[in-house]
């Protein structure tokens, strides 16, 4: 049965609110552990999140058997992957061998010890893994409205939001796509898939005693084929057509194949799972010979909702934002909205475009906050939506968002106004914002399939906030103790 942390830590582990942390480190670490640390010294944030873990990952769980990772544990490795960007193999090191993360943890400093807990890698991914896309909503909703106690003056009221907001795209780890490699990629992972039934089943499939001679001729033909469509030079048309035919006639007989052996293993006792996985492969493999066909030879121009991106990731989107470099982006957008104290309130990854989000994005923090508390929200012209500004102009002071296109004398008037002016200066900060998002793991997701792009984007958010809530923490300490030098 997990727990939230251990109730009875070891004498010789020191309490995580006493943990003294470096003040003048430059390294990412300390700020993200410093977050950390006042997340556990903020009671009612604490037993909040608790609250929210438990009923995620405790649902339905009997309070009886082998005890898990503690939860508390669970919540710091997701953090620290993100807001250091590190692959597992680091984090596996650090959570084993750096001592103020094992601090923060709340686990023996010395690794060596008698009784030391140690974390091994796929104890690491498993864990990490058991979050969703709603738990970390939550909580990041929480941590970010708790979170302007830390930047409000001393004793004072709490500041009315200033809020901006802006999109970007957070790329899958995928390879540019196209006809051609794609359909090299279909053929090699179900020919990677046949070998490994043959390896851990000892199936001997009819026509796969020389399965490394199909690799190789099929691995040939691709590199001519797309070796050919890239360079130029004479007669490069009628050059392109015979690779490509070449590459079409390794790929077509490979693929009756493949469907033959997909057939000969519905009567074996084999996991469906790895059944399934070939099975997909074979209709990529079938539908790429067909586009190939299509657009190389035919000369035909295939539409886009035909088209695949990736066999890998699926879900990944063809997004282009107007942009010069990189004019194609690979990925799902991501929504943010900032504060005045760059941090992120709100983030959303929608699948529609910008000028479809500002009032959706607006009605959250409304029925978070309340209308009195948000003061602004800018957008930038992708957002425009003559209607929407209308709407959110009823519940919020200062709505700048800049029309796109020529302006009449009255819209002229309203957007030279000395605020809307100021608002929208102040609107070029979000990109700071985003620049360190994609500097906290929010660049390119790592993780596998939808789900995990967005846990991936939530623990990303997380690492982002409470990186920014302990580097706030940590210059607060350092003007203190300057204070304290100056007076002595």
């Amino acid at each position: 049965m997990r727990q939230r942390f251990s109730s009875q830590p070891e004498l010789h582990v020191l309490p995580i609110e006493r943990v003294q942390l470096p003040l003048h480190s430059r390294d990412e670490l300390p700020p993200i552990l410093a977050g950390l640390q006042w997340l556990w010294s903020t009671p009612l944030l604490k037993a909040e999140i608790f609250a929210i873990l438990e009923a995620q990952v405790l649902h339905g769980k009997r309070a009886t058997g082998r005890t898990g990772m503690d939860l508390w544990h669970i919540l710091v490795f997701g953090v620290v992957r993100l807001g250091l960007s590190a692959d597992w193999d680091r984090l596996e090191y650090l959570a084993n061998y750096d001592q103020l993360l094992r601090q923060i943890l709340g686990v023996a400093s010395e690794p060596w010890g008698a009784h030391a807990r140690l974390f091994n890698h796929q104890t690491l991914r498993d864990n990490v893994a058991l979050l969703d896309e709603v738990v970390l909503k939550e909580i990041n909703a929480r941590i970010a409205a708790a979170s302007r106690q830390v930047f409000a003056p001393t004793g004072g009221p709490l500041p009315p939001l200033e809020l901006k907001t802006d999109s970007y795209v957070l790329e899958t780890d995928v390879h540019f796509p196209t006809d051609l490699n794609l359909l090299f990629d279909c053929g090699r992972k179900s020919l990677d898939l046949i070998e490994k039934f043959q390896d851990r089943y000892g199936y001997e499939f009819d026509g796969w005693r020389k399965l490394k001679d199909w690799r190789r001729r099929f691995k040939a033909a691709e590199r001519v084929a797309s070796q050919t469509k890239r360079s130029g030079g004479k007669d490069q048309e009628k050059r392109l057509l015979a690779a490509v035919s070449e590459y079409l006639a390794v790929a077509r007989p490979l693929s009756q194949k493949i469907a033959a052996s997909l057939l000969s293993l519905c009567s074996e006792e084999t996991e469906l799972h790895h059944w399934d996985q070939l099975a997909y492969f074979q209709v990529g493999l079938d539908k790429q010979i067909d586009l190939v066909e299509r657009r190389l030879l035919q000369g035909q121009t295939i539409p886009a909702v035909e088209k695949t991106h990736s066999y890998f990731e699926p879900h990944t989107e063809w997004i282009s934002k107007g942009k010069l470099h990189p004019n194609v982006e690979l990925g799902h957008r991501v929504l943010a909205t900032f504060d005045q104290n760059q941090i992120l309130q709100d983030y959303d990854t929608p699948s529609g475009v910008d000028v479809a989000q500002s009032v959706p994005v607006v009605d959250r923090l409304l029925g978070r906050y309340g209308p009195g508390a948000i003061a602004s929200v800018s957008f930038d012209k992708g957002f425009t939506c003559a209607g929407d500004r209308e709407l959110l102009e009823l519940f919020i002071p200062m709505v700048v968002m800049p029309k796109r296109g020529k302006k009449n004398s009255v819209e002229m008037a309203a957007e030279g106004t000395k605020q809307f002016v100021a608002l929208r200066h102040a609107h070029s900060a979000v990109e700071s914002g985003v620049n360190a998002l994609e500097h906290h793991g929010l660049n390119r997701c790592l993780d596998v399939g939808l789900e995990g792009f967005q846990r991936y984007v939530g623990y990303g958010v997380l690492a982002y906030n409470l990186h920014r809530i302990g580097r706030e923490i940590q210059a607060c300490q350092r003007r203190a103790e300057a204070e304290q030098v100056r007076l002595e």
